[in-house]
């Protein structure tokens, strides 16, 4: 009676899992069309627009997109220093960097420790909100996985540089370098790259043109791993991956 008992939980606990992943595979959104538009919106922005109201404040966005090569090439190092960089070699999922996040948790019994690369990060800010649930995790890594499948490389640098939140209302990269630098984002200096790079972690908090000692000290790291125009190579790893 016990051994059937038991039996009939390990089915029922497969049967879960299976339905929550044929869930989170059956509503993923169709990325092909990112290939060639550009989104208007995002979830994240949605989100943020929902939290200003029910604050009883005015939703603020500022966005000007523009093509990857109007980037500085200092800002994108910078950023793959800071949030990844594997980026280039990943095909989404950093597993090496997933272990180890997942050995902490357990230990920790929480989920503390992020291991999101840049397309995990922008599956995330485009079809997803900011919980930490293993479904929405599940979600995150096959969108990731579908993005990579669909998109080149510097395409989903180009998404991803032009809409994550640098600030309150501040979407993308230019809007940032005109916000706190009055340039473009064509123009930042390799100082002022790694400022905006130092500060994807806690973009409401950490404010470029007024940085703390915290942002500072990132940036310094930032830049010598940066080095004087190399781009980051194989194996390095990230300043810092935080809660993503």
């Amino acid at each position: 009676m016990k051994a059937s008992l038991i039996g009939r939980c390990i089915v029922g606990l497969a049967a879960a899992g299976f339905g929550c992943v044929a869930y989170a595979y059956l509503s993923l959104p169709d990325v092909r069309p990112l290939a060639r538009v550009n989104p208007k919106t995002t979830a994240f922005m949605a989100l943020r627009d929902r939290e200003a109201q029910k604050a009883g404040k005015t939703p603020r966005r500022t966005q000007r997109w523009i093509g990857y090569r109007q980037i500085a090439p200092d800002l994108t190092r910078a950023v793959l220093v800071a949030e990844d960089a594997s980026f280039w070699q990943h095909d989404g999922v950093d597993y090496d960097e997933l272990q180890i996040a997942l050995e902490l948790d357990w230990a920790r019994g929480q989920l503390v420790r992020g291991a999101s690369t840049i397309t995990q990060q922008l599956a995330k800010n485009l079809y997803l909100s900011p919980s930490r649930t293993p479904l929405r995790k599940l979600r995150e890594l096959v969108i990731a996985r579908r993005l990579e499948a669909e998109l080149t490389k510097a395409r989903i640098l180009e998404l991803y540089l032009n809409v994550i939140e640098w600030g309150d209302g501040i979407y993308g990269v230019d809007a940032a370098a005109r916000a706190y630098f009055d340039t473009s984002a064509a123009s930042l200096s390799q100082a002022q790259s790694a400022l905006l790079a130092g500060a994807i972690i806690n973009p409401r908090v950490l404010n470029p043109a007024r940085p703390t000692a915290r942002l500072l000290r990132r940036q310094q790291i930032i830049l010598r791993r940066a080095g004087a125009g190399t781009p980051p190579s194989p194996g390095r790893e990230p300043v810092q991956i935080g809660s993503k």
